[in-house]
């Protein structure tokens, strides 16, 4: 796509700071809000920037961006799918839940039913379901990432192997036109690996930006997932996958 001067140095303060706002871009080049939420639209259209509430990220290949960053990434979007999850999971019931803020959004939509083992190899869901005492909240073990509290390695997937659950809530960073679920971590790869072959019914959480991104490490394809939930499908492959492979999709704002 054709950038403007201003489109360009945009992205250039995007790729430096790893993420931009809008108001600050508005000061920066003296224009409106309004003006810059016209740039950001055309370069995330273009696939250039990647939106998220106030603003853009410049979206990585071969690194994921930061976690304050990914959980202001389609926060609102995020909730939806997160309460949208939660009702497909009945109580006492089982069901593993992996790293990502998308899966935090449904830990945190959990937090109304009853009797749910929950099996994690994330911190921030292990502490925050934690003090609901109907819970019973297991912690994988394993080599705890500084950026976002994921427990990733050998240790985390001997751990996940001990259990065969009833669900299984899994994130991905990007999902590929052909269907490829894809992530930056090796490590948190095979943890999220084990977590799928462990589950009776496996549940992917992913908003509409993924579909926008890029990764370089394969979970697993589509049809391996039984449902997956998300704002929206903008790839018409990726909608042909689901009904070939007898996906169930729900989406909140289709």
């Amino acid at each position: 796509m054709h950038l403007t001067a201003r489109q360009t140095e945009i992205v250039a303060l995007a790729k430096t700071h790893g993420r931009v706002q809008v108001e600050e871009l508005a000061s920066h080049f003296d224009v409106t809000p309004q003006t810059i939420r016209m740039d950001i639209n055309s370069l995330c259209a273009g696939r250039v920037l990647v939106r998220f509430h106030g603003g853009a990220i410049f979206p990585e290949t071969n690194e994921n961006v930061e976690y304050e960053a990914r959980r202001q990434i389609a926060a609102l979007e995020k909730a939806a799918i997160g309460a949208e999850t939660a009702r497909l999971i009945p109580d006492q019931s089982s069901l593993f839940i992996n790293i990502g803020t998308t899966t935090e959004a449904v830990g945190h939509s959990l937090i109304n039913h009853r009797g749910l083992m929950v099996v994690t190899n994330n911190i921030n869901v292990a502490n925050s379901l934690r003090l609901y005492p109907t819970f019973e909240v297991t912690i994988a073990g394993g080599v705890v990432r500084q950026s976002d509290g994921g427990i990733v390695g050998e240790a985390a997937i001997d751990f996940i192997n001990q259990f065969r659950v009833d669900y299984a809530v899994i994130g991905a960073s990007a999902i590929d036109p052909d269907g490829s679920l894809l992530d930056f971590d090796f490590r948190e790869v095979k943890v999220a690996q084990a977590i799928i072959a462990n589950a009776r019914h496996v549940i992917l959480v992913a908003d509409s930006t993924k579909f926008t991104r890029r990764a370089p490490v394969k979970i697993a394809t589509l049809t391996q997932i039984d449902t997956f939930v998300t704002d929206r499908i903008t790839e018409p492959s990726i909608r042909r996958i689901c009904a070939d492979g007898d996906v169930r999709v729900i989406e909140t704002s289709p």
